[in-house]
């Protein structure tokens, strides 16, 4: 399994995983899949240039990537972690993203870890070359807790050493409330995201969990920045709502304001920096 993602909220775990590690999943009535099949797209630049002021996280590929797809009507499930962004894209339309992105970047498959152009297969044109309507965007409703989050990783030869640590953080330590809801927007709410993808690990907590860690395992950026999150929905999202990633993500990409994003099974997860909160 190349791609791993696992993520606790207070109603459920979302794991998202390549289909190698899908087949070894043990059949289960308590496992809810949604049934597309997706495919991870990965903005790699070219530029050899960079700067600490640039924005990172979602705001960075908002107006390239998000907004373009979602004028398409082509739902996207994001996953940030520490090292990249991945956003994930139902098979099915690949041929409409291909066709919408092939203007602004060169795109190409990875076919046995080599590398093969992907070429746009010639759509008819117009603005919604998926058959789809251009789609009223909802405005749904969102939570701020109280608690504060932290992004960062370790190196992988040391999981073994915090495994017993990171079963307790995922599993035993706060578990979700059996209503599965917030009371309000002030109180702390339980989220923890570890992705173990191509060999580099990601972890998202807040700073309670960040406690029962070694600290000299982890490592962030340099500021050591904490984030403030935004979570979402006020019921379940689903899957085929397009617009919602770029509703939250271009406001901040037009502020320059770097944000992580982190889909799940049911709500939508937005970090932003908490030095940016205060200001």
């Amino acid at each position: 399994c190349k791609f791993f993602s696992l993520t606790e909220t207070p109603e459920n775990y979302t794991v998202v995983l390549d289909e190698d590690g899908f087949k070894e999943l043990p059949p289960s009535q308590h496992l809810q899949v949604e049934r597309s099949t997706w495919l991870p797209l990965n903005v790699v630049s070219s530029s050899n240039t960079s700067s600490s002021s640039q924005v990172v996280g979602v705001t960075k590929i908002a107006k390239s990537v998000i907004a373009p797809l979602a004028e398409q009507h082509v739902s996207v499930f994001m996953l940030s972690t520490y090292q990249t962004d991945f956003i994930l894209v139902r098979e099915k339309d690949l041929s409409v993203v291909v066709h919408t992105l092939a203007e602004e970047f060169n795109l190409y498959r990875e076919v046995e870890g080599e590398f093969v152009p992907v070429r746009s297969q010639g759509l008819s044109d117009g603005l919604q070359r998926n058959g789809r309507e251009v789609p009223h965007s909802t405005v749904h409703p969102v939570l701020i807790p109280k608690n504060q989050f932290c992004v960062m990783s370790l190196d992988p030869d040391t999981l073994p050493g915090v495994a017993t640590t990171l079963i307790d953080a995922l599993f035993y330590s706060n578990s979700p409330k059996e209503d599965g809801s917030p009371a309000n927007d002030l109180e702390c709410i339980k989220f923890f995201s570890f992705s173990l993808i191509d060999g580099y690990v990601s972890l998202v907590m807040d700073t309670e969990a960040q406690r029962q860690f070694p600290v000299d395992l982890l490592f962030t950026s340099s500021s050591g920045e904490l984030w403030k999150m935004v979570r979402i929905g006020g019921q379940p999202l689903g899957f085929d709502e397009c617009g919602i990633v770029a509703q939250i993500s271009r406001p901040l990409a037009d502020s320059d304001i770097s944000a992580y994003y982190i889909s799940t099974f049911s709500f939508d997860h937005a970090l932003v920096s908490l030095s940016l909160c205060h200001m």
